[in-house]
């Protein structure tokens, strides 16, 4: 469960990488508080940030249930597919937002397996 645990801690402080990139594009492109709108690189930076938070509440949990019930180490490693997935989600984002599909895909798919794996682990201790 170490591995999950490192996993989870990762993912979030990309979350608070994202976090913070959003908020320097903020300041740097003078969108005031509490406006989620104006400069489009702010809003491209506001939108990783906002679909990354999204994603985590299926991710953390389906990760932590694959764990528990089907194997630490798939848990782990799909969730730094997950990880990768939104990183390669963000740098296509933020250059074009068209482009963003094969990395949402990846995470879509690293969560779908958790959660597969995580209900069949499950139903089979049941």
């Amino acid at each position: 469960m170490e591995y999950v645990a490192i996993v989870t801690l990762l993912l979030l402080i990309q979350y608070t990488i994202y976090s913070m990139l959003c908020g320097m594009a903020r300041g740097k492109d003078t969108v005031v508080a509490p406006a989620t709108s104006g400069d489009e690189a702010y809003e491209r930076a506001f939108r990783v940030q906002m679909n990354t938070l999204e994603q985590l509440a299926v991710t953390l949990p389906a990760m932590w249930i694959c764990a528990l019930f089907f194997s630490p180490l798939w848990a782990a490693g799909l969730g730094v597919v997950f990880m990768l997935g939104r990183l390669l989600y963000r740098q296509a984002y933020t250059k074009d937002p068209a482009t963003r599909g094969p990395g949402m895909m990846i995470g879509f798919f690293a969560n779908m397996v958790m959660i597969v794996l995580g209900m069949w682990g499950a139903l089979s201790v049941m």
